[in-house]
């Protein structure tokens, strides 16, 4: 296989001698697709007239051409030019030169460019275990720590008393919490990616310790926290919302956080939560199918608690989770948990055929129609789009039901795909997406137009879904590519207690940032003046409002690029 990556390019000296990069030029800093537009940016004071593409190992010209007209682009305030080299089907590693402005950081053009950043970026769901010793091995020496947060109790507000388990799992962002309900959609689409894209992704190895065994090396990744969910599980088939310490740690490494691991509830009878609940059950039915062909009995254990947890959450479908008194970490509050049933008896009708599931569905599913729609993908807080997609992709359906499910996905991406026509910089995103977690929108409207082409195929989907990750990884008001240890000029500094603990100038590889947020939602935005929404980023470790990473915007990344992964 054919990696590529810039960040430590041994051809830079090469680039370098044609004059240091410009974050004028915006460029995707991975890469594009051999048989796809190519697009670029520059922003500058007096408009460009010409640029040309110069080939890195020998700064040789292969394409010349003109700039766009300026575009005014309303979020960023940026004045855009486009710089079109579709035309060109060469492969190899480029930078672009405009004279007067300087040179672009380095991409690569090649007819599989994001196979190495799918490894990253999945990859980075290693480093985020609990529970384990992890080491990234020798391509990022010292990337290691200990064995982490193996001191469970039960919280007072559990309902129970004592040694609790603590085991496995995924750190849920850049604290050391594990939270059910970011865990379910996290690893829900993921799992997703698998039954979408498996065989583009079934043989990729993600060099982590089940690398050697016979289950693709994804499903390894994504049952290390299914395990975890599993342990969070009542007997009576209701779910813990989430464990933690009373407080987020200090800064330092997972090894050296000596508080207790809680298992946290409501305080109050039944101590569990609907929406937990409901979410383990439809993480786990999905799961069901996924496991099925390499392990059996774990395919049964997880429907088994994916039964369970329905039985719970149908007695209890409105139980919702507020902090308890003297618990200060995430809330993932949700005032309503009827989008998140939905998508359990969703994936469990799909997974069994059982007619209750399916009777809940069709009684339900049109209070969530409206949730598929063009500005505002799905996210922890809206799983709808989830259960109605989900649904609209079996194969046993109600046709009534499936019609206007792919018509609203259907009309939902043409209009994605008409706003992005319309942005200076081409991206889906609306001035109210700038929110904590931006670019985890982003991700998550490539998600939705990838879902959308799976329903009803067409090309434009697929297209628009790209020029988000051309976004996220440097074609972007910065230049900077938001994805840790990618790209030649990537974001150094995230609100992430392992990269601030140890003594490496750069972060953990393969963690994507939150990006701009326009509400200034910690300390030190304060000193940012007003700016548009889209320049409302800063790329320091106090900004846990810009630049803390999470493991739900992780995997909406991940499922974008397996699907723009050449099939093997």
């Amino acid at each position: 296989m054919r990696w590529l990556f810039f960040a430590a390019c041994p051809l830079l000296a090469l680039l370098l001698a044609a004059g240091p990069a410009t974050s004028a030029i915006k460029v995707d800093q991975v890469g594009y697709i051999a048989g796809a537009v190519k697009i670029a940016f520059v922003v500058t004071k007096s408009p460009a007239s010409a640029f040309t593409l110069h080939r890195v190992r020998d700064g040789r010209v292969v394409f010349s051409g003109a700039a766009d007209a300026p575009v005014d682009d309303r979020d960023s305030g940026d004045r855009v030019q486009a710089l079109d080299f579709s035309a060109v089907r060469d492969t190899g590693s480029f930078y672009i030169d405009i004279p007067g402005v300087g040179t672009s950081w380095p991409f690569a053009i090649d007819r599989d460019p994001y196979a190495r950043t799918f490894y990253l970026a999945m990859r980075g769901f290693y480093g985020q275990r609990c529970g384990i010793a992890v080491d990234l091995g020798p391509a990022f020496p010292g990337f290691t720590h200990a064995a982490c947060h193996v001191r469970g109790a039960y919280h007072v507000s559990s309902g129970k008393t004592g040694e609790a388990p603590s085991t496995r799992g995924w750190h849920d962002a850049g604290d050391y919490g594990r939270y059910v309900v970011n865990s379910a959609v996290a690893s829900g689409t993921l799992l997703w990616a698998w039954e979408l894209f498996g065989t583009r992704v079934r043989r990729l190895t993600l060099d982590i310790p089940e690398s050697q065994n016979a289950v693709p090396d994804i499903l390894d990744e994504i049952k290390w926290n299914l395990d975890w969910m599993l342990s969070m599980q009542d007997r009576d088939g209701g779910v813990w919302h989430k464990q933690t310490s009373e407080r987020f740690a200090a800064f330092v490494a997972p090894e050296a956080d000596a508080t207790i691991s809680y298992i946290i509830g409501t305080g109050v009878e039944p101590y569990k939560n609907s929406c937990a609940t409901a979410d383990l059950a439809a993480a786990m039915a999905v799961a069901a199918r996924a496991y099925r062909p390499f392990d059996r009995a774990y395919s049964d254990r997880v429907l088994e608690a994916a039964r369970l947890a329905w039985t719970w959450v149908a007695a209890h479908p409105s139980v919702v989770f507020e902090n308890p008194g003297g618990v200060a970490t995430g809330a993932y509050g949700d005032r309503s948990c009827s989008d998140e049933l939905l998508w359990a008896a969703a994936e469990l009708w799909r997974t069994t055929g059982e007619a209750l599931f399916h009777q809940y569905f069709l009684a339900h599913y049109g209070e969530s129609l409206d949730t598929i729609r063009p500005a505002g993908p799905q996210s922890w807080s809206n799983v709808g789009p989830m259960a109605l997609w989900s649904y609209a992709l079996g194969r046993q359906t109600d046709a009534r039901a499936a019609m206007f499910i792919r018509d609203r996905s259907r009309a939902a991406a043409d209009a994605i795909v008409e706003r992005a026509a319309r942005s200076g910089y081409r991206t889906t995103m609306t001035a109210a997406d700038y929110v904590w977690g931006s670019n985890g929108v982003a991700a998550n409207y490539g998600v939705q137009l990838l879902i959308a082409n799976a329903l009803h195929p067409d090309p434009r989907y697929v297209a628009t879904a790209i020029e988000n990750l051309h976004y996220l990884l440097g074609r972007n008001a910065f230049s900077l590519s938001w994805l840790t240890q990618v790209g030649a000029h990537p974001f150094r500094h995230p609100h992430h207690r392992p990269s601030a603990a140890d003594a490496k100038d750069e972060p953990w590889p393969g963690l994507l940032s939150g990006g701009p947020n326009a509400r200034r939602q910690d300390p030190v935005m304060a000193k940012l003046p007003d700016l548009p929404p889209a320049r409302m980023y800063l790329d320091e470790q106090a900004s846990y409002a810009t630049n803390e990473i999470a493991i739900n915007w992780n995997a909406a990344l991940v499922f974008l690029l397996a699907g723009v992964l050449t099939a093997r």
